[in-house]
């Protein structure tokens, strides 16, 4: 009984417009109503980027080439197997089948999105890079590996066509790629005919992926405008209603998903990346073609996206680990790591705010370049200080070479991790207390709850329970509401911030996080469980020592104390994923205790 509660109250915060929208969809396509199901069309033949030369550039002397997830090696020799998965090795069996009759989750190849990962085309942008800087032999490999996939991948058939988004992420780069190569005004006939065949698949689709309150619907919609507008421009009529619908839910996405103070809906920092490069990649595309600008709000809550993101971009690019994470790095022209966001940030800032996010010149001014070719402005973003994103339920705090990021409970949409009052703190570039990640969407227990659940976060776990139930893969119930909270606020002291919120189950967690000149004190107010609580510190790798309650580095120092009894107090092994599909260790410091009292943490250090 409790878990129907649990799933009617769900759905009421889901909304009665999504679930229609979503349980439509899928009945139209179980049913064969939904026009999706009828589409037919030959894969397309013939060149898709001309043998177009270009001097070599000065500044580009770097031959790039992107890699799967950030960590898994390409090989430029041959072609990929399109339908073998990057993570496990193994090959789709029923590539035959037209995409709505695969499941959604097999284990015959484990996690699907080691087969989707290829077929994003992040391949298409490195060699578009490397043909522009004049290595003409990448674009006989670009045209050799997209004749491979059109002949591998015919017409929504198999598990390349499965997804609406994963299509609209291959649209968008496609059409990167053309302006890199200078190719928008006069493209290829085979190439617009494989930007039609896609934006068929995705249009009758998209109302599923606006159900979904995410990066789906900001992907589908830039993917209809994108392309829609491009075949109209050439004269194929069809994309003038692709353009519009494309621009319509553009613009309907930005009022509901981006918050006031720019939070975005999916509660992730990666996420957050894929839908502000999305809009980007829009504003390029709109920019390229001269078409009619998007309205204030739109720019307004673009704006305000860009600068969420400077606010946690850390020294060297890298950001906390939070909330979900799938690998997605759109629009990869730059070459640098997978977790450096500055070109997503530089590229963001340019666009939205008509200032650089990063001075000195770089890997990060590579898209600017490439696909603006413009000069870069003269003003500078400041450097981010000490904020609260109250609508998406984010503390920052900053104070000399300390950052903190304290997370909080505003779940306006589905929370996709159980990461409520967790703690991430950061010394210059390290990383002292870290979150889990998210690893797999499609992996064995444990390991599937673990990563989305209260133990991969630095936070309290009741009687042994995750924050909140699990409905479904994605989806939690009873979600979680802040009930006790006092805004970030300076004093004498440092900077101070309190939250808290009391569970389904009754059990009640408050915390206050003060931010000093060189040290950082976090009091953890607990009550309202039956057997136990316990607090994790998830520490940085390396070789920490534990004397009674304090854990020690070479220049850290966690110390523990508490009202009530600690029955336990120890370091154990725990995982954290930083790129998708790849796990690693990590010392977790653990503090338990049986009753209800205050538990009061103090992290010092030294000069760092």
């Amino acid at each position: 009984m409790a878990s129907f509660i649990s799933k009617i109250k769900t759905v009421r915060r889901l909304g009665a417009l999504n679930v229609f929208r979503a349980l439509s969809f899928r009945l139209g396509v179980q049913l064969g109503v939904n026009r999706v199901r009828h589409l037919k069309a030959s894969a397309p033949v013939g060149r898709f980027f001309s043998r177009t030369e270009w001097p070599v550039n000065s500044w580009d002397e770097f031959r790039y080439f992107p890699l799967a997830f950030g960590h898994v090696e390409v090989s430029r020799e041959g072609v990929p197997d399109w339908n073998k998965s990057v993570l496990t090795g193994k090959c789709f069996p029923d590539c035959q089948k037209p995409w709505y009759a695969i499941r959604d989750f097999t284990n015959d190849v484990g996690d699907i999105k080691g087969i989707w990962e290829l077929s994003r085309f992040d391949w298409v942008l490195g060699f578009a890079r490397e043909g522009q800087a004049g290595h003409t032999e990448a674009l006989e490999k670009l045209q050799s590996w997209l004749e491979s996939w059109v002949q591998e991948n015919p017409p929504y058939y198999g598990p390349n066509w499965k997804c609406g988004q994963e299509a609209s992420i291959r649209v968008m780069h496609l059409a990167m790629a053309a302006i890199v190569l200078g190719q928008v005004y006069r493209p290829e006939k085979a190439l617009l005919e494989l930007v039609e065949i896609h934006l068929k698949r995705i249009a009758p689709t998209i109302q599923y992926a606006i159900a979904q309150d995410n990066n789906h619907g900001t992907s589908e919609a830039a993917a209809l405008f994108i392309g829609g507008s491009w075949l109209a421009s050439h004269g194929i009529s069809q994309g003038r209603g692709w353009e519009l619908k494309g621009r319509k839910w553009l613009e309907n996405r930005a009022s509901r998903l981006i918050e006031r103070d720019g939070s975005f809906s999916q509660y992730s920092v990666n996420y957050h990346r894929v839908m502000l490069d999305t809009f980007s990649m829009v504003e390029v595309w709109r920019k390229t073609l001269q078409l009619p600008e998007f309205s204030r709000h739109w720019y307004t809550k673009a704006k305000a996206a860009t600068e969420w993101l400077m606010a946690l971009l850390q020294p060297g690019g890298d950001v906390p680990n939070l909330g979900a994470n799938d690998g997605a790095r759109l629009l990869p022209l730059a070459a640098v790591d997978y977790r450096d966001f500055r070109p997503s940030a530089q590229l963001a800032n340019v666009l939205f705010c008509g200032q650089r996010a990063v001075s000195e010149p770089g890997e990060w001014d590579v898209p600017l370049r490439l696909l603006l070719g413009v000069d870069l402005p003269e003003p500078v973003a400041e450097i981010p200080g000490s904020v609260q994103f109250d609508d998406g339920g984010y503390a920052i705090m900053r104070k000399n070479h300390c950052f903190a990021l304290f997370r909080y409970p505003r779940f306006r949409f589905r929370p996709g991790q159980a990461d409520a009052l967790h703690l991430d703190v950061w010394l210059g570039s390290r990383n002292i207390l870290r979150d889990g990640g998210s690893y797999s969407y499609n992996t064995e227990e444990p390991l599937q709850s673990y990563f989305p659940g209260v133990e991969s976060h630095n936070t309290i776990q009741f009687d042994g329970r995750d924050q909140m139930p699990r409905l479904s893969r994605f989806l939690f119930g009873e979600w979680l509401k802040t009930s006790r909270f006092r805004p970030l606020a300076e004093s004498s002291e440092g900077l101070s911030v309190l939250a808290g919120y009391r569970d389904y189950k009754g059990a009640m967690h408050t915390r206050k996080v003060l931010l000093g000149t060189d040290k950082l004190i976090v009091q953890d107010d607990i009550d309202g469980f039956s057997k136990n609580a316990v607090l994790r510190w998830r520490l940085e790798p390396g070789k920490w020592e534990l004397s009674g309650s304090t854990a020690k580095n070479e220049n850290v120092a966690i110390a523990i104390t508490s009202t009530t009894e600690i029955v336990r107090c120890e370091i154990v092994d725990g995982y954290e994923s930083r790129y998708y599909g790849r796990k690693t260790t990590l010392p977790v410091l653990e503090i338990e205790v049986a009753d209800a009292g205050c538990l009061s943490t103090e992290i010092t250090w030294n000069a760092i």
